[in-house]
């Protein structure tokens, strides 16, 4: 779908190169250009052989250059990609592509029309541009680490991460969107054709996931809490323990689905009780109705939960592990979970699929996260007509890897 579309990525860690694996699932040609060493990611998570394998899918799709980009002749290089791109995207501190030596104004002397996507803790302006900042940063900024919490008097533990690098996720997802709604707004017909850049604070690509949290404070001085597995302004919808150790997650919050899980419960004195007739009461006594569904969970195994909600129609799930994710029945018959082959190890890997599924043209994984520079003499040569002779002697001197 996005074939045609090429876009430089001089990015590392998660946001930048989050944001072009999804372009790159849908068919841009994505050029990564790394350090000599590679991408710090290729040395998280759990390794086989010495081999990621997170980096399978962070960098799948995606034709890996190694360039020192502290050497003249290597920045030279990146401008003659740059040239042939539509897009660069990176997530640098503010400043340091200019320190480079390959600010905007610099690539844009490439590509006059280029797309330039910044990715950053605060922004690329405002008093705050200059802090350090991760993706945890970001979440704690943005409000969401002060959410991730049980109710406030009910625990004296930290908030707890989600357990994934979500503020990064979420700032990429922006990334991605951006750069496509502007290069649509420059080369549709009757577009401008002008360049634009594109900047993405993780901070604020945080905060503007925060639902009625700010509108709430502002008009009502109500500072959003957390509420542990529950949904502040619905009930009853929340976790509960089973028999066997597992947790089911039940979402009965409008009046037809109570009614329905009152009746499985066979409690039917729910329905008349003042403290739950309507959502309102409900979210009010919470708490204590969640204690009379546990009651209830409790006294069954998970697999017998969820077939009783299933036939009563009551949305219900598991709390997913990622063996529960790998042998659903719907991921799989939509290939949201698959197997990749991967050279770097001795049988397939199992991979997320691609999102968004875009029914008449899917989007593939073509390859998984390759080494270090495997494509650097490809496009090197395809794209910047740089020879065999001149490769090997940028290699020699350490300009490329």
């Amino acid at each position: 779908m996005l074939e045609g579309m090429r876009i430089i990525e001089i990015g590392h860690f998660v946001a930048a190169p989050f944001a072009t694996r999804l372009l790159a699932d849908l068919g841009a040609e994505i050029i990564k250009i790394e350090p000599l060493t590679g991408d710090p990611v290729r040395q998280w998570g759990e390794m086989v052989d010495g081999h990621s394998l997170w980096w399978s899918v962070h960098g799948r799709n995606k034709k890996s250059i190694a360039l020192n980009l502290k050497d003249p002749d290597a920045k030279a290089l990146v401008l003659r990609l740059v040239a042939e791109a539509d897009a660069v995207v990176e997530n640098f501190r503010p400043g340091q592509l200019e320190k480079l030596g390959l600010g905007p104004e610099v690539l844009r002397e490439a590509k006059s029309d280029l797309v330039v996507a910044h990715i950053s803790g605060y922004g690329q302006d405002g008093p705050g541009r200059d802090r350090a900042a991760f993706g945890l940063i970001g979440e704690a900024v943005g409000g969401l680490r002060y959410l991730t919490n049980h109710a406030p008097g009910t625990t004296d533990l930290p908030p707890v991460r989600v357990g994934v690098s979500i503020g990064d996720s979420i700032a990429g997802l922006y990334a991605a969107f951006g750069i496509v709604s502007a290069l649509w707004q420059r080369d549709r017909k009757g577009g401008d054709g002008a360049a634009r850049t594109v900047d993405v604070a993780l901070s604020e690509s945080v905060l503007s996931m925060m639902e009625g949290m700010l509108p709430e404070y502002g008009m009502l001085g109500k500072i959003k809490q957390p509420t542990g597995g529950a949904i502040a302004t619905a009930a009853p919808t929340n976790a509960y323990p089973t028999k066997d150790g597992n947790w089911v997650l039940i979402g009965a919050n409008s009046d037809p689905l109570f009614g329905k899980l009152a009746a499985l419960m066979e409690a039917p004195e729910l329905l008349t009780d003042p403290s739950y007739v309507g959502n309102r009461s409900r979210v009010l006594h919470a708490e204590q109705l969640d204690a009379r569904i546990a009651e209830w969970t409790r006294r069954y195994d998970i697999a017998d939960l969820l077939a009783m909600l299933d036939k009563a129609d009551i949305p219900n799930s598991k709390a997913y592990t990622a063996a529960d994710c790998a042998a659903d029945p719907q991921y799989r018959a939509r290939r949201m979970v698959r197997e990749v082959e991967d050279p770097a190890f001795d049988r397939p890997i199992l991979h997320a699929g691609v999102v968004p599924h875009v029914v008449e043209s899917p989007g593939e994984v073509r390859w998984a996260g390759p080494a270090v520079g495997a494509h650097t003499d490809e496009v090197l040569f395809e794209l910047a007509g740089v020879s065999a002779e001149e490769i090997a002697r940028l290699r020699s001197k350490g300009a490329i890897g």
